[in-house]
């Protein structure tokens, strides 16, 4: 995440902006076990073989950057935090003579993320059974949409999936630009209500799509804050095209 955006939210850590800024996600989006994942499968490492200094970085970035943007997280991201620090600690100590070898201090993090994966995949393989009415409440996509898209080929995608695909519409954007989120700037909750709209007419759209008209690093970041509080809420779906990498945005 290059630069961690250091200019980028200037004005957004100003209480008298009413907190209009603030996205809470506790208990809806991802926790830190999917970011730990998320990141080795980014690095492309072993789990038994984590690059744990490297991963750690990451990890703090991540989490800068969601403060940064006004992005408030549970408790257990910051204990996450914390046992990878201290087991990048413990690595960094040169072993003492005549101790016994000591346990691979990465089990610490790799037994509990074998056994948090192997949950999940139990989870994902009972949600795809056909229940009786759960689908009774939502719109699903047409069909048009998705002519010629094999099943295996569309994935859910999580929030940090996201938030790269969000870095790289900012790296797009004019450097150096620095934020102003004034009173004058639209509101999340009303570029909510843009969003509803234009998905409404369009049924779904392409993540960079909802970003063509954002010309400002304000603008851009006040929809990417919407999207969130949209899938919050269950108004969208989101979903990513394996082959393309494209994300699209359902209305539902």
């Amino acid at each position: 995440m290059p630069m961690m955006m250091d200019n980028l939210i200037n004005a957004a850590h100003d209480e008298s902006e009413d907190d209009l800024y603030r996205v809470r996600l506790l208990d809806i989006f991802e926790g830190p076990m999917d970011l730990l994942v998320h990141l080795i499968k980014k690095a492309e490492v072993d789990i038994y073989d984590i690059p744990i200094a490297q991963i750690t970085e990451q990890y703090l970035e991540y989490l800068e950057w969601m403060q940064q943007m006004n992005i408030d997280f549970a408790g257990d991201f910051v204990l996450m935090a914390s046992t990878l620090t201290h087991i990048k600690s413990r690595m960094l100590l040169p072993p003492q003579a005549g101790e016994e070898e000591e346990e691979d201090p990465r089990l610490e993090i790799t037994r509990p993320l074998l056994e948090y994966l192997r949950i999940k995949s139990a989870a994902e393989q009972l949600a795809e059974r056909n229940l009786l009415g759960d689908k009774t409440f939502t719109r699903k996509p047409d069909a048009d949409l998705l002519d010629g898209v094999e099943d295996d080929q569309v994935i859910r995608i999580g929030l940090f999936e996201l938030i790269d695909a969000f870095q790289s519409i900012l790296d797009k954007v004019t450097p150096g630009h620095r934020v102003d989120l004034t009173r004058d700037r639209i509101s999340v909750q009303d570029r909510i209500a843009q969003l509803a709209e234009m998905l409404e007419a369009k049924e779904s759209m392409t993540f960079d799509e909802l970003f063509a008209d954002g010309h400002q690093r304000s603008d851009i970041i006040v929809t990417f804050l919407a999207l969130l509080e949209m899938a919050k809420l269950c108004l969208i779906r989101i979903a990513q095209h394996v082959p393309t990498g494209i994300i699209r945005i359902f209305y539902q």
